[in-house]
Parts: structure tokens; sequence; C-alpha cells
């Protein structure tokens, strides 16, 4: 069976499903074993046998982000697990008069959850490389990279106008390893981006934006999703959008042609700012187009020009900052984005993935 949650739906159209014990291995009543059919269910409820079993079957389909759930924990399962199956809030509220898209949410929350445990994690070495025109803004920024989990980092900082000096407290506050590179306001950002790369000693490169939020676990889930999926390029969806003059939140998960804007997926696009490969690959690629703008999808067309696989996960760990359309290369009205919401709030209200980041 197969353990990548690629193809993962976040609109099941059917109920849960059942998972037993049989004939020496898990069962699911009345449904095939294809991860492919398995995720047009809500989830798995477990029905535990009397007796100790192997757990590899029910891990393979939690590694597949097949929702599972259970009443109680048999004894012998070890407590991580134990205490993800008999969460049931996410449960809950399909049943409570919650709009479908909030209890959608809410079960592929659950869903991402049962995949870190089944992935074990590893520890790579990734270099953040960040260009910033705005010192007030790396303090936030480092911060949020000092929080990233099962992962080595290194910051590699391309200062685009900016002056050491003007961000000197920040980097000496902060505990991971920094460098940086000094480059006139008239160097195009793709060209800073590079200079900053130039510096990267780690095996993978992922690129960050100083004014974005991201999770604790957002390289590591990066890292999980380019392993399970074999990918050369991964990123995760442009999801949740903070649109800070309106001080509202706003989820899409359409775009505003109404088709969907799926994760877990193969695709020619992720979000700028949560770009990850290996050093090897980035550099087989030719770096960042040292283009003033729209760099980000001139590196995913190279990326694809020279062979590379680019998937795209789930985009529960990231939030992009919306101010007016011309503080941003991608210009778009605020109007655009409460138009495409599937999900929309009052004040800073990400996933829970986000583990109660602040605006």
């Amino acid at each position: 069976m197969s353990v990548t949650p690629c193809g993962f739906v976040r609109t099941p159209e059917k109920g849960l499903g059942r998972l037993h014990w049989a004939d020496g291995g898990w069962v699911v009543e009345g449904a095939a074993p294809e991860v492919a059919e398995l995720h047009a269910l809500r989830g798995l409820e477990v029905e535990w046998p009397g007796e100790q079993v192997p757990l590899g079957g029910l891990l393979r389909l939690a590694a597949a982000g097949i929702p599972l759930t259970a009443e109680r924990a048999a004894p012998w399962v070890p407590a991580g697990l134990a205490a993800l199956l008999t969460d049931r809030d996410w449960l809950g509220h399909a049943a409570d008069g919650t709009p479908r898209a909030l209890a959608d949410l809410r079960r592929e929350e659950h869903s991402v959850r049962l995949r870190r445990l089944a992935h074990p994690p590893g520890r790579p070495k990734v270099s953040i490389v960040m260009s910033t025109k705005r010192p007030g803004m790396v303090g936030t920024a480092l911060a949020q990279m000092e929080r990233q989990r099962d992962v080595e980092v290194e910051v590699l900082l391309g200062l685009h106008g900016v002056a050491f000096e003007q961000v000197r407290a920040a980097v000496e506050a902060c505990s991971l390893p920094v460098e940086w590179v000094e480059a006139e306001a008239s160097v195009p950002f793709g060209e800073v981006l590079n200079r900053a790369a130039g510096l990267a000693s780690g095996d993978y490169v992922a690129k960050w934006d100083d004014d974005d939020w991201y999770g604790p676990r957002h390289l590591a889930d990066l890292f999980m999703a380019l392993s399970y999926a074999g990918a050369d390029v991964v990123g995760t969806t442009a999801e949740f959008f903070y649109l800070e003059p309106l001080r509202a939140m706003i989820r899409r998960t359409t775009f505003a042609s109404g088709a969907k804007y799926p994760s877990e997926v193969w695709t020619d696009h992720v979000a700028g700012g949560t770009i990850l490969t290996p050093l090897s690959k980035f550099q087989d690629i030719g770096g960042f187009p040292g283009l003033p703008r729209a760099v980000d999808l001139e590196f995913l067309k190279a990326a694809q020009k020279a062979g590379a696989r680019i998937y795209r996960t789930h985009g529960l760990g990231y939030v992009l900052r919306r101010g007016l359309s011309d503080e941003h290369t991608w210009q778009l009205p605020l109007a655009h984005f409460l138009k495409v919401a599937a999900n929309q709030w009052r004040g800073f209200r990400p996933s829970l993935l986000m583990e109660a980041a602040a605006a």
C-alpha cells in the first residue's frame, strides 16, 4: 500500500469507515484498500482486537494522510499514537453545525499530525535564504526561524539596500548561525537572493519571506513531503492570508475561477516563500533568476525546464501577509482575496498547526 498522502481530499464525499483486525491484517470494512478510495472517506474509526497486534498497517494509513480515530486506545498502543487517535475534537466540528469548510480544516490538521507521527522526522541541515529591504521585520523573521523543529538551520541574509548596523541587534540576539551580504537597493532582488545563497553550507536551500508567518514545523513538513513524494522541489499552498488593512484572515481553497486549489499534488506552482530544494538541485537549476520581480515564478519555470519535479504540500503552517497591492511583487487587490475566501475571520486566526503564532 502506498504511504504518501498524494491526492489527499480536503472535502470528502463519504462519512467515517471502520478499520478492524481480521485474518492477520488491518481491514477497512466495505471499502477497497487503495488509498485513493480511502481518501474519499472522512476518516476511519479503529476497532481494536482483544490481543496485541502489529501496528504497521495502521501506521501506513496514517502516513497516507487518512484521518484515524478511536473512542479509546488499547493499552499496548504507544502513547503518542494513542493521544492522537483519541483526540476527537476534529470530529465534533462535523456534527455541531460548524460550517463545512472549517470542519474540513480541522480534519486536515488531524491528518497532518498523523502524517508527522508516521513519517519519522529526519534532521536535515537547511540553509534559509531571505532578502529584505525592511530592517524592522528581521527580528520577527529570525525568531520564527529559531522556532523550527527537527531541522538544523543556518540563516543567510541578503540585505537589500540595508546596512548591517540596522539589523545588528536582531542578528546578535539570534541563537542561529547567521551570515549576510549587503547589496545596493539598485541590485535586482533575485541577484541579492543568489548572493546570499552562495554562502549556503546546508544540504537544502529554503526561501523565506521576511513579512510572512511560519509555523514551528514548516521546514520539517517540507522536508517530510520532499522525502515521501521523491520530489526535487517542494513548497506549500498559498492558502492563509492575513489582510492587514482589514485586520482579517482568509483561507482560500479555490481560485477566483472556482477551480480547486489542492494540496498534496504534483504541480508547476507553489508559494514562493516556501520553496525548498536540495542545494545540489538548486545549483543545477541555476539558482534564482537575477530579476527584480517574479523571481519565484521564473525559478519554478527554470526548475521544470531542468527536469525537476515540483510537489505542493499542505499550507497549514504558513500565512502570507497582505497589505495594499503596491506593497507586494504579487499585486492583487484585497477584494480579490475576499472573493476567493473559503473561510473568513476577524483578526489573526491561522490554522492550529501554527501553534498560536500572533500577528
